[in-house]
């Protein structure tokens, strides 16, 4: 791969008491791929670090009373300070069930920004100050709760990485679930017949029109019969308008 054809480095330094978490999204498939050719940079920076006190705490009892704990101020603003002095003009995202809601639009306001600071938050969250004083942006992955920001960010930063160039195969990215506001269609590889289930004729027809509209049509049917709100917010095109109105139609026989 020519890197200089790309030229691009996309940064995610991530705020974490758990860094050893993210060993699993560096070391492992295409991301790792993506860091060896610096494609992207991951790096973690544990606040237990920036603290003042020789028990390293991080956390404190919440004023007004109430059950757990939230991360203090200073060693989130130290942390996010240092890396500010290394990162310029990054987008600091707080990742919080409060937050915007990922999907594949919101996705693509993200990789317009190719420096990033995630603070993973625990226990009850973090000092709201915190927020009011260095957060840009509040992101969350689902209206459900996490035991800390980690997941969130490894979820966002997969998610970012696939459409950065070099990353993986535009082809493969064009064909995703959502990347025309459509569900994916059924796949298949060899064998060809398991069980008594076999794979569809068109698909080894090598006719690739007719693969194109096979894929096309059951595309649009997983999107009806699942996520029927998608299509609210797609502009169909003719031919997609004619394979949604059959479906339906054999759909009530």
């Amino acid at each position: 791969m020519n890197l200089k054809k790309y030229n691009i480095l996309t940064k995610f330094y991530i705020i974490t008491i758990f860094p050893e978490i993210f060993k699993a999204l560096n070391n492992y498939g295409v991301i790792k791929k993506a860091i060896q050719k610096k494609i992207i940079e991951i790096k973690c920076f544990n606040p237990r670090n920036f603290t003042n006190n020789k028990h390293r705490t991080i956390d404190d009892r919440p004023y007004g009373g109430g059950p757990g704990m939230v991360m203090c101020f200073q060693p989130l603003y130290l942390t996010i300070q240092y890396i500010k002095s290394l990162l310029k003009q990054a987008k600091v995202i707080y990742l919080s069930p409060q937050g915007k809601k990922l999907n594949h639009k919101t996705i693509h306001e993200l990789i317009q920004n190719k420096k990033i600071i995630f603070i993973c938050g625990r226990y009850e969250g973090i000092d709201q100050r915190i927020i009011q004083d260095q957060v840009d942006e509040e992101w969350s992955i689902g209206d459900y709760v996490l035991t800390g920001g980690e997941l969130a960010a490894m979820v966002i930063i997969d998610s970012i990485s696939r459409f950065i160039p070099g990353f993986i195969k535009k082809t493969s990215v064009n064909e995703d679930s959502f990347y025309h506001n459509l569900l994916d269609y059924p796949h298949y590889t060899r064998p060809r017949t398991i069980k008594n289930m076999k794979v569809p004729d068109v698909l080894i027809s090598g006719n690739h029109n007719e693969i194109r509209l096979w894929r096309l049509k059951k595309s649009l049917k997983n999107t009806w019969k699942k996520r029927p709100d998608l299509l609210k917010n797609k502009n169909l095109s003719k031919e997609e308008k004619i394979l949604l109105n059959e479906i339906k139609k054999n759909n009530k026989k």
